[in-house]
């Protein structure tokens, strides 16, 4: 099941950031940290009373003068409708309620989605102020008076979030559909593919609502499977990224990657691997999903004898860290080869939901271990003892030893790449946890 997105809006210096950071940091486990982009520390998954979702800081969009508070805020309250299933609107007791305000609570109100009106730097909670209730004038419902930097009220407002949540056993059934996030720079094919896709040979196909609307979601069925497309929203460089629309686009794209199981990493064949894609297809690498590779505008490309090789080494070079991804050539214009992508995506999302068996995995890893002997310190030497996997999605392994500060990189890589050899794992990063013996496991 897709994780729910939380989002905090509000107009800037209302305490968004402290809001979030407080949430995040202190009132609920951590389930996993992340950045965007842009650098900027815009969302996290967490957990409060057993439910898991997404929470999304809006902060951080810059105002360029008091003539463009509106436009501004309409474009910030637009892009947090977009991608939320609950909305937390942050607003500042103290200041009251301003313009700003009134035509975000107007946004709000037509997107007819679950609201919490929050008014932040309320510093007596538990007293009634005459200041809240002018907060009622939104049209919101009621307000819920918080102090963000002193921690008070915001429980109340996660139990709030909670029952706003949707409905668990919503897509319950989802299990058996491969979530395929498209991924790349912007004009390298993305729709083009999608649009492909869906006009050839197709069972079944309707447009559904994801959990980032700007990221386009469509149901397709074949004879391989079940899958949900995600065209997602192009990531531009870094240094293009500059307006507060463009980095919700990154964000939106971010968090498009996180709901995939597969993202099919597009390349223009005429540009080859630029920094951007190694960026791009970076995110999904760390989020541990399954990536194939897709060489896009192939039939653009002057070929000779052994040029899809060559290309295909030289993408490797490029992206050493992906050398576990598979590459297919296509051409979304013409449809060459698309129809291949399916056994792809099918092997790739088995892969990276492998779950191997203990006894199997610690055979293998002795075998290695004679093979290659563990390395030495100052005539201490590493012992491998225990080996399991811990985890799917992608397949992560606890790997027991003697001393931690002896497990090297190195050793560490040549036990991944024996692990490749004996199970494939083709398309999926493995990750590998070293403890020592005692420690832990949850720690």
């Amino acid at each position: 099941m897709q994780k729910p997105v939380v989002a905090i809006v509000g107009r800037p210096n209302v305490g968004k950031s402290t809001f979030f950071n407080y949430i995040v940091g202190k009132r609920i486990s951590i389930v996993e940290d992340k950045s965007g982009v842009t650098r900027d520390r815009v969302y996290a998954d967490a957990t409060w009373r057993n439910r898991n979702f997404t929470l999304v800081d809006t902060g951080g969009i810059e105002i360029a003068g008091e003539d463009k508070i509106s436009i501004q805020m309409k474009e910030q309250a637009n892009i947090a409708i977009n991608i939320a299933n609950v909305i937390v609107f942050l607003t500042d007791i103290k200041q009251g309620v301003t313009e700003a305000d009134k035509d975000i609570a107007l946004m709000l109100k037509k997107s007819k989605k679950p609201v919490l009106l929050v008014c932040n730097k309320s510093d007596n909670i538990g007293k009634t102020s005459e200041d809240l209730y002018e907060f009622y004038n939104l049209g919101i419902g009621d307000p819920y008076p918080v102090s963000s930097v002193n921690a008070l009220g915001i429980g109340d407002i996660l139990d709030e979030i909670y029952n706003k949540l949707p409905d668990e056993n919503v897509g319950e059934n989802e299990s058996e559909v491969i979530n395929v996030a498209i991924i790349g720079k912007p004009n390298v094919g993305k729709s083009s593919l999608v649009n492909k896709i869906l006009d050839e040979n197709r069972v079944i196909v309707s447009d559904v609502a994801g959990t980032t609307r700007d990221a386009i979601d469509s149901y397709y069925e074949n004879d391989k499977g079940k899958y949900n497309l995600i065209d997602t929203a192009g990531i531009r460089r870094k240094s293009k990224v500059t307006e507060s629309v463009e980095k919700y686009s990154v964000m939106r794209s971010i968090l498009a990657i996180e709901r995939s199981d597969v993202c099919l990493m597009l390349i223009d064949a005429n540009e080859g691997v630029t920094e951007q894609d190694s960026k791009i297809v970076g995110e999904a690498h760390d989020a541990g999903k399954g990536i194939i590779v897709v060489v896009n505008k192939w039939d653009e490309y002057e070929k000779e004898t052994g040029t899809s090789e060559k290309y295909k080494k030289d993408i490797y070079n490029n992206l050493p860290f992906l050398s576990y991804a598979p590459i297919i050539f296509i051409s979304a214009k013409t449809g060459q080869r698309v129809d291949k992508l399916f056994d792809l995506i099918n092997n790739v999302a088995n892969q990276n939901a492998m779950r191997i068996p203990t006894a199997t995995l610690n055979q293998v890893i002795n075998e290695a271990i004679a093979v290659v002997q563990p390395p030495t310190d100052k005539g201490r030497r590493l012992k491998i003892l225990y080996a399991t996997q811990a985890s799917t999605k992608p397949p992560t392994f606890v790997i027991f030893v003697n001393n931690k500060e002896l497990f090297h990189f190195s050793y560490k890589r040549y036990l991944v790449n024996q692990i490749r050899q004996n199970f494939g794992l083709e398309g999926t990063p493995i990750r590998v946890i070293e403890r020592e013996k005692g420690e832990d496991k949850n720690g």
